[in-house]
């Protein structure tokens, strides 16, 4: 990419699209083009429509999308499906009309089937049925794959999808009604270290997840619009998982709680494991470089400082 280059960033305020924002700025790129979901809904076709005509983006990064946990996708299935849906069909079809040079759009492990083989490979995606507790994002954010996959095929348009694993960092949501596994336990363990009682987790604990510092996965989607392309999609993860009651053990010891934790097994734990197998952007040259540890503690550190911001769990 050009430095000069015209960059639009959809979904600049979550913690993807934030994380790429400010990875954008340090790589030197000067002509950055944003709007809050207020200034530019991107469900309404009409609007995104008279925006891509307008300001005609070189490059495309869509980091947009309605997020949450499990809680958050067994109660809003509809939203999860619907906002997601139309944010990529929206974005995709006008970048394909306006010329877009490149668009990378940002999915999810969530897109693999529950039972799939560990390590997940990128050719295992549609290979068997879905985790039930996020199916209507996983369905939408395949639908978006497959999307980019069919305007290359049939306008040769350069889409390409990139598929982190479970991000966490600055601007993540803590919302304890939406918010995914690992800013959960940061808001619950600095609560209960702040109010002397033990906190309640979900599940038994004994699922495996890989986590990646959305400073890292940001770096990853610069080096791949710079260095991929191809209709296959493209796994960036950090190589490696853990225990979700070993996660909680480190996380308490970050915020510095010292007390008892209950696990309620009778909420679900979702997909036993989901480790990405991301040899194939290694073999390209790109590795992380911030350790979970370290990680938890730059989030903690932006957590406390940021007790007050409004959490609504759209990116």
């Amino acid at each position: 990419m050009d430095k000069h280059a015209r960059i639009y960033i959809a979904g600049h305020k979550g913690m993807a699209g934030s994380a790429i924002v400010r990875s954008l700025i340090a790589g030197g790129y000067d002509n950055l083009i944003l709007r809050t979901s207020k200034e530019l809904d991107l469900r309404d076709n009409g609007r995104v429509t008279t925006f891509f005509a307008e300001s005609k983006p070189d490059y495309v990064f869509l980091a947009a999308a309605k997020v949450g946990g499990i809680l958050a996708n067994s109660t809003f299935p509809a939203e999860f499906i619907y906002d997601n849906l139309a944010i990529q069909t929206n974005v995709i079809h006008q970048a394909y009309v306006q010329g877009v040079k490149k668009l990378l759009l940002l999915g999810s492990s969530c897109i693999y089937p529950r039972d799939s083989p560990q390590p997940m490979k990128e050719e295992y995606l549609l290979t068997g049925a879905l985790e039930p507790t996020n199916e209507w994002y996983a369905v939408a954010k395949i639908a978006g794959i497959k999307m980019c996959q069919a305007y290359r095929r049939q306008y040769g348009c350069d889409f390409i999808a990139v598929m982190p694993t479970n991000l966490y960092g600055p601007n993540d949501n803590f919302d304890l009604q939406t918010a995914h596994v690992l800013a959960a336990l940061l808001r619950r363990f600095h609560e209960a270290r702040e109010q002397g009682l033990p906190p309640t987790l979900w599940g038994s604990g004994s699922p495996r997840r890989e986590f990646l510092h959305v400073d890292d996965c940001a770096e990853a989607c610069l080096f791949l619009m710079d260095r991929y392309s191809d209709a296959m999609i493209m796994n960036v993860g950090a190589g490696q998982d853990i225990p979700i009651v070993e996660l909680a053990a480190l996380v308490s010891e970050v915020v510095g709680y010292r007390g008892d934790m209950y696990w309620d097994r009778s909420k679900p734990d979702g997909m036993p494991r989901k480790l990405m197998d991301s040899g194939r952007i290694a073999a390209l040259g790109w590795k992380p470089v911030i350790t979970l540890a370290e990680g938890l503690r730059l989030t903690y550190g932006w957590y406390r400082q940021h007790l007050g911001a409004s959490q609504d769990g759209v990116a």
